[in-house]
């Protein structure tokens, strides 16, 4: 069996993340354009050709600019919740009535050979969403642009092999920052991102220290680094016990290009410049 997982993108300038299994081969969120989209499946020697579905976590430019291109030239279903159709649809162009598909938060989606569960964000967007995605008993967990991350979140995304979380921003870089008030009060918010002790902190409390991989995303450019993303949720860890390195592998997802390529059906990590199989 296959289950892999690469995220494309991730950071305020552009968002997707890349699943396949033996018979899906799926994007959530297309935040660049149709051919950075293309060039960035190309790095992985994946043919856009050969996708079934984008699935759509909200309406936000970094996550939907690239979404009409590549369903009209590759007659790709595009999977969203209401709310977040009505808010995009204006933005993404024309989409064949075939290929708009339209879920329910907290509801359980039967894709081929994925069970894919949208669950609730709390992001300024019309219905935010990420995706907790299974296969046998192997799950993967995307949570990104939300303020908060409730029980009920928790409760759905415990026991993931993979989380993909965000750890946006250092709330002290944020605070002293060039951004004006309204926009970091804005990101701050319950409604906006998960800062770097944020993400510590549920992680913390979710984690079981069996082996699992845990991908940092949606960093700011000007709020954070890599390094400090990764320290913050790193020592934290260390202070409750956990072995980061041996228990937990943890890396930060890459802004403009391929992270590493994970098998999470062999549990093993590829470095991104690997040929796949």
């Amino acid at each position: 069996m296959s289950f892999k997982f690469c995220s494309l993108s991730s950071g305020s300038s552009g968002n997707s993340e890349y699943i396949e299994t033996d018979n899906s081969k799926i994007l959530i969120d297309a935040g660049f354009s149709g051919k950075a989209i293309e060039n960035l499946l190309d790095s992985i020697n994946v043919n856009p050709r050969e996708l079934d579905a984008i699935f759509v976590t909200h309406e936000h430019a970094d996550h939907i600019k690239g979404i009409g291109v590549l369903s009209r030239r590759y007659n790709l279903p595009v999977i969203a919740n209401t709310e977040t159709w009505y808010a995009m649809d204006k933005k993404i162009g024309k989409i064949s009535d075939k290929n708009i598909y339209v879920f329910q938060n907290n509801r359980h989606i039967n894709f081929k050979d994925l069970d894919i569960l949208p669950i609730n964000t709390s992001h300024d967007s019309a219905n935010s969403c990420g995706y907790v995605i299974s296969k046998g008993n192997r799950k993967l967990s995307i949570v990104t642009d939300t303020g908060i991350v409730d029980d009920s979140i928790c409760e759905e995304i415990k026991d993931s092999d993979l989380f993909f979380i965000e750890a946006n921003h250092d709330i002290d870089m944020l605070k002293f920052g060039p951004y004006p008030r309204a926009l970091k009060d804005r990101i701050l918010s319950d409604y906006g991102h998960l800062s770097n002790d944020a993400c510590a902190n549920l992680l913390g409390d979710i984690l079981r220290g069996d082996h699992e991989i845990i991908q940092l995303a949606h960093l700011s450019r000007e709020n954070n680094t890599p390094i400090k993303a990764y320290e913050t949720v790193r020592n934290y860890l260390w202070s409750l016990g956990l072995d980061v390195g041996e228990q937990i592998t943890l890396e930060v997802a890459e802004r403009y290009t391929p992270s590493n390529l994970i098998d999470l059906e062999k549990m093993e990590i590829y470095a991104k410049n690997t040929t796949r199989n």
